[in-house]
This record gives C-alpha cells, structure tokens and sequence, in this order.
C-alpha cells in the first residue's frame, strides 16, 4: 500500500504528503470501574478468546457453513469470473447512525452490510435467511494507524514497519434476520414499515453484540501468530493450506483499509474515487470497503452467474436506509 500510495498526489499542494483519518485504538483495560470489574472484563476476554478459537478451529477443520444464495459450496470458486458493483456511503450519515445508537464506523458498516447480505438471501430463497452463515473478517496485525512511505520503509528502522503480509482473521456469524421476536406476518402499511425499521436496529444492535466480544478477545493475535507457526515450521505452503480451508468452510469475506481525506490526483489526473477487490479466493461473496473524501465505498465482488450483484447492492443500500431513517 506504501507503494501504491506513493503514486498518488495531494490536489490542492502536491508537495504536502497525504494525511488519513486519526484511528483511534481502543483498550478494554481503559473502561475503568474498579479491580472487580477489571477480572470480569479478563474473564470474559479469555472466554471471548477460547471461543473465538473454537470457532476459528471448527471452520478449519471440521465444520461448514450451510448452502445458501451466497455460498455454492463448489470447489474452484476462485478460478471462476467474479462481477464486481460499488456503492458510496456518506461518512457523516455513518457517524449519525454512530453516535445515535452508541456504536463505532465499523459497526454500522459492517451491520449494514450483514443486514442487506440477509435481505438478499431471504429474496433470492424464502427461508435461507436463517441458514449458518459465517463472515470471514481480515485484520492487520502491524497495529499501525496510517501507512509508512516507501522511503522510511527503506530506512534502517525497517523492523517497526514489516515487508510483507502481516494479516490475521476472525470468524463472525451473522445474526439471523429474525431478531427480537419479530414475525413476519404484518399488514401492509405504515405498519409493516415500522416492523421493518425495528428489525433492521434489532439486527444491527446483534451484530454489535457479537463485534464486542470479539474485541474483548486475543483469537486476532493467536491466529496470527499460528499462521506464521505454520509457515515457519512446516512451510508457506502448510500456512497457506490452513488459510484457504479457514475461508473455504465460511460463506464470505469483508475486509475494510483506510483511504486519504483529501482528493488525490494520479499523473495529474484528479481521482474522484477508488475501491479494492480480492480475487481467488475460494468464497462466492467478497466485501471491502475504503473510505475517501468523506465517503465510505463498499465493493461488493461475487462470482459471476451465482449472485446477483446489483440485487445485492440494492439490498445493502436499502439497509442502509432503514437503519439511517430510522435513526436520524
């Protein structure tokens, strides 16, 4: 990225380097309240951390996630077209949802994208949507809060900012659409669209819940760490295996990176937006997002002839606005 990067230009003074959106970390240890609510915050890490592993283990190696409209099950997916479609989200209407309902950017994104994955299933095969459905979520591990350039990359304190893929990754379950009770039997009306605006926060409040406990958990790092214990002690090529069987089992893939805030150009050439794909892997649905400008982009890649990419994407973007209107 430190490379690619470097190819862009600032629009309004070229000679000013980019600057991205402050990332701030947060630490469990820093919620207070005490010595008795610092261990049930430790215990409730190490459980979050031993299921975590569980699940992460249970993917690998012993179990599936169910057939459903986003996931075939076929093996070569990676080697089949995929169709790509992009949608744009305003960053301050994220942040609304944000601090109306007490969550982070990540959370409402990723909730979004859960909500409109699941109304996609439920169209496309009345009943899928309550089929195990499991995200696989790619972090970095570097804990780094912006990119380092290529030239301080070179510079002799090269071991701070590793060469290379330095990733880890976390099982996610989505929760199922039927949240809080809800039934689907409604009239028509202003009725059923209050019972859909309720259903689309009970959602995103579950997947909150299950973001937090993977926050409070170490798997991240434990699975980084096993993924290079791969490599080293049995070869690239056992650690690779490892990772392809650990998407293989899951339904899909989402993964986000930070862009610039101000507008780039390329050769002199103004950028008005850019997004990312991944290619190969063996899911049928993959979702990145990149914020730029103000915007979060997300990018939805699907293989080609098994989803529908512009359903999906007015799936998604029809859950944006539940949750924004019901919000804000």
């Amino acid at each position: 990225m430190a490379a690619l990067l470097s190819c862009f230009k600032r629009s309004d003074d070229p000679s000013l380097p980019l600057t991205f959106p402050d990332i701030r970390i947060r630490r469990s240890g820093d919620a207070g309240g005490g010595k008795k609510a610092a261990v049930a915050r430790a215990l409730a890490s190490a459980f979050n951390t031993v299921s975590d592993l569980w699940t992460s283990f249970s993917k690998t190696k012993l179990l599936a996630d169910d057939l459903s409209p986003v996931r075939s099950g076929e093996t070569g997916v990676g080697f089949r077209p995929i169709s790509a479609a992009t949608m744009a989200f305003s960053l301050d209407q994220i942040k609304q949802i944000k601090s109306k309902l007490g969550m982070t950017v990540n959370d409402v994104v990723t909730g979004t994208v859960f909500l409109g994955t699941r109304m996609y299933m439920k169209e496309m095969e009345p009943g899928s949507e309550d089929a195990e459905t499991t995200s696989i979520v790619v972090l970095n591990t570097r804990m780094l809060r912006s990119y380092n350039s290529v030239h301080d990359m070179m510079m002799s304190k090269a071991t701070e900012s590793p060469w290379g893929n330095h990733f880890a990754f976390l099982h996610v379950g989505l929760p199922k659409l039927m949240v809080g009770g809800a039934t689907g039997n409604d009239d028509n009306g202003g009725r059923q669209e209050s019972t859909m605006a309720r259903r689309s926060l009970e959602f995103l409040k579950a997947t909150q819940k299950v973001i937090q406990k993977k926050r409070s958990s170490v798997a991240v790092h434990l699975n980084g760490g096993l993924i290079q214990l791969y490599r080293k002690l049995r070869g690239s090529e056992a650690a690779s295996s490892y990772v392809y069987w650990a998407v293989k089992n899951t339904s899909m893939a989402i993964t986000n990176m930070i862009g610039p805030t101000e507008k780039m150009t390329l050769a002199d050439h103004h950028v008005k937006g850019l997004y990312f794909l991944l290619a190969g892997n063996p899911q049928n649905l993959t979702v990145t997002m990149v914020s730029y400008m103000g915007q979060m982009r997300v990018s939805i890649g699907t293989e080609k002839g098994f989803i529908d990419p512009n359903k999906l994407k007015s799936c998604i973007q029809r859950a944006f606005d539940l949750i924004l209107n019901s919000t804000c």
